[in-house]
């Protein structure tokens, strides 16, 4: 062979090797990420090929699958009763992709999950397994009673509640909400549709009771009691507390008052401050147990950390870096301390619990197609936040509030409850808003021990009602006693 033909042979056999070795490293070492990339129109299309698993709530499904004729994408989601359940559920979308639960569990959902699988015949075969299914924890009375008397407002805002001893979450809701089905498909109108949502000022795709945070207002205070109980700044619940009314903030000439008259909260005990949620109390109460104490406890309770329910919550905050008058704000849930209605449900379920506050979680089981079990979530404590002594003299003083105080509107005949409301200022300088309106509490069975606690938040900012009426007492203590009897009579 001469030399031309040699090299133009050699060329040839380096091209292919070339081409052999671009094709194996396609095949075996790309094969994964060029499946699963999302831009796949094959992956789009077999994520719609088939019905998909179920969300469930009491043995009931709250999600479904039908036909989209017309559209290489067989099956779309539905929902029932979408808007109640959209906080949980989220939204599985042709277009739009998925969230919250559709989203955290798709793999079980869709089928894709390798626990799925029911022995190596479906491996070696390839066969694909049908979608799982997700059990929640959502009671549906009490998850009923929490949409209802947001809508029934006509209100922005959130509900969560929760079992204290396992930290199941027993109720979500959010308002507004939106249906996630009316979105579900790829058409114009329903990309449409989700374009005016997520472009709403009202924000409905948000899911308020974990994804906002708020300042906490009133609510706080119970956690400013637990604070200075557990770290013997208070010690005595009926002593005197000596913080005059109104309070001075320290290092300034601003004094903060109270709703009540004045007088009627000068130097009152911490029970008392309670019963008519006295500023000066907590304000007081906060600033001397200090920022870094303060923290301690707020963090114990699940503070300064996302928490996972499987879904994401945000983080709610209590600041790092306070001077003393911030602090001294952050006693009665002002200044720079944030919270979402999950956290200030945590923190009212672990007082009610003993101090021991549980890892909030919505989902109970993953089961199979063939409805057996892959997946059980166990309960877990988070902390024991405070002491079982510090947390009985907190409940003391909230069902104190409730038998005697500003929490009158939460009482069931026959049961003990705990309670306390709060009315949140948006900020130093927004005076002309109109405040939120906050009511945490639980209901205590005859062996002492809670099966429910609750946290309500009311945004009235399009309400119509007077800035006057705006209080957690009138606005949210109806909504947390109908939740609360929900589960009670379950």
């Amino acid at each position: 062979m001469d030399k031309p033909l040699r090299h133009i042979a050699v060329s040839c056999g380096v091209l292919m090797m070339a081409l052999l070795v671009r094709v194996t490293w396609v095949q075996f070492a790309q094969s994964d990420s060029l499946a699963n990339d999302p831009h796949n129109r094959r992956v789009q299309i077999e994520a719609f090929a088939k019905p998909r698993g179920d969300i469930i709530v009491a043995g009931e499904s709250i999600t479904g699958s039908e036909q989209s004729p017309g559209s290489d994408f067989k099956y779309k989601r539905v929902s029932k009763n979408g808007p109640m359940y959209a906080p949980i559920t989220g939204y599985f979308s042709q277009a739009q992709g998925a969230s919250f639960l559709e989203g955290v569990h798709n793999d079980v959902l869709s089928g894709k999950d390798s626990r799925l699988f029911t022995g190596p015949l479906d491996l070696l075969t390839g066969t694909k397994p049908r979608g799982g299914d997700v059990i929640t924890t959502i009671d549906p009375k009490a998850q009923k009673a929490a949409y209802k008397g947001l809508t029934d407002l006509n209100a922005k805002g959130a509900v969560v509640a929760l079992d204290p001893g396992t930290g199941k979450i027993l109720a979500m809701a959010s308002t507004p909400s939106y249906d996630p089905s009316v979105f579900a498909g790829i058409s114009g109108r329903e990309g449409a549709e989700f374009k005016r949502l997520d472009q709403d000022k009202e924000k409905p795709l948000s899911n308020r009771a974990i994804r906002e945070t708020y300042p906490p207002g009133s609510t706080f205070k119970i956690l400013t009691a637990a604070a200075a109980l557990d770290h013997g700044t208070v010690t005595d619940i009926n002593a005197p507390s000596g913080a005059p009314a109104p309070y001075r903030l320290p290092l300034s000439t601003t004094e903060i008052g109270n709703v009540v008259p004045d007088s009627q909260c000068d130097k009152v005990s911490m029970k008392t401050g309670m019963q008519w949620s006295c500023n000066n109390v907590f304000l007081d109460a906060a600033l001397r147990t200090g920022k870094d104490k303060m923290r301690e406890t707020a963090e114990k309770f699940g503070f300064n950390k996302e928490q996972f329910t499987p879904v994401r919550s945000a983080a709610s905050g209590y600041p790092a870096e306070l001077d003393k008058p911030q602090t001294a704000l952050t006693g009665m849930g002002q200044g720079s301390v944030t919270s979402t209605p999950l956290q200030m449900a945590m923190v009212t379920a672990g007082l009610a619990n003993n101090g021991k506050v549980m890892k909030p979680y919505m989902v109970e089981e993953l089961r199979g197609p063939n409805l057996s079990p892959i997946d059980k979530t166990e309960p877990e404590v988070l902390n024991q936040a405070v002491s079982e002594s510090t947390a009985k003299k907190v409940q003391e003083m909230m069902e104190y509030t409730v038998s005697d105080g500003t929490a009158s509107k939460v009482k069931i005949d026959g049961v003990t409850v705990g309670g306390k409301p709060g009315t949140a200022q948006h900020g130093a300088d927004v005076r002309d808003e109109r405040p939120y309106a906050w009511f945490v509490s639980y209901a205590k069975q005859s062996d002492g021990t809670s099966p429910v606690a609750v946290a309500v938040l009311v945004d009235p900012e399009d309400m119509d009602i007077s800035r006057s009426d705006i209080a957690g007492g009138r606005l949210g203590a109806p909504i947390a006693k109908a939740v609360m009897e929900a589960v009670l009579k379950k």
